[in-house]
């Protein structure tokens, strides 16, 4: 199956150099690309690309602006949007993951880590690159006064499903969680599933956030 991708940044060679990049694979086709937030947004409502590359300093919409608004479009399904940038810095991130982006990639990742992001983040999953993990982490395990999550929407988590989603906070595929609780990857899958409707999420990163946000993993634990 074909990925269809739209770039949104204001630099021309940037995009032409994505675009001559992705090109080279059969299972990934540019549709379209934009030069402003604004254009990304609009391009996005009526192409409906299966994954948006979004730079974050953009004029006219910022690329957080522009997830924000896609998000709140409620486009059905909605687009997989990954944030490239040559920043890494906190509140970028914290924004891009809160505005509802699926991933979160440096540009100067290598062509092999852009085109696994894109296909990762198209199947479902959500991406950060291991720096901005780490600087995540570093930013809750810093936090004295953590949230606390809604006793209703906790109570209804069952013991299994608190525990996967512990594992998804720190960071743990479907994979390596099955192995640590003896079950197939499919019941993974289900457990994540019934996390994310339960909660209210919308993937894999909003689940991370929740998590520490609310002080139901800290780092440094033990896992």
């Amino acid at each position: 199956m074909t990925i269809r991708i739209l770039i949104a940044d204001d630099q021309e060679l940037v995009r032409t150099g994505l675009r001559l990049v992705l090109q080279a694979y059969d299972d990934l086709d540019v549709v379209a690309e934009a030069a402003d937030g604004r254009q990304a947004r609009d391009l996005t409502e009526t192409l409906r690309p299966d994954v948006v590359l979004m730079d974050i300093r953009m004029p006219r919409m910022d690329g957080i602006e522009a997830v924000a608004s896609l998000s709140a479009a409620g486009l059905d399904p909605p687009p997989r949007v990954l944030m490239l940038t040559t920043f890494d810095l906190d509140e970028y991130v914290f924004g891009a993951l809160r505005a509802g982006a699926a991933g979160f990639l440096l540009k100067d990742a290598s062509r092999e880590r852009l085109v696994d992001a894109i296909r990762v983040v198209n199947a479902g999953e959500a991406l950060l690159s291991p720096s901005i993990t780490r600087r995540l982490i570093e930013e809750f395990a810093r936090r004295s006064d953590p949230l606390h999550p809604p006793d209703a929407l906790m109570a209804a988590l069952t013991a299994r499903e608190r525990e996967t989603l512990g594992l998804v906070a720190r960071g743990l595929s479907n994979g390596e969680i099955a192995q640590r609780l003896f079950v197939t990857e499919a019941t993974v899958k289900s457990h994540v599933s019934s996390v994310l409707t339960k909660l209210n999420l919308r993937d894999r990163v909003q689940a991370v956030v929740f998590a520490y946000e609310n002080g139901l993993v800290r780092a440094g634990e033990p896992g």
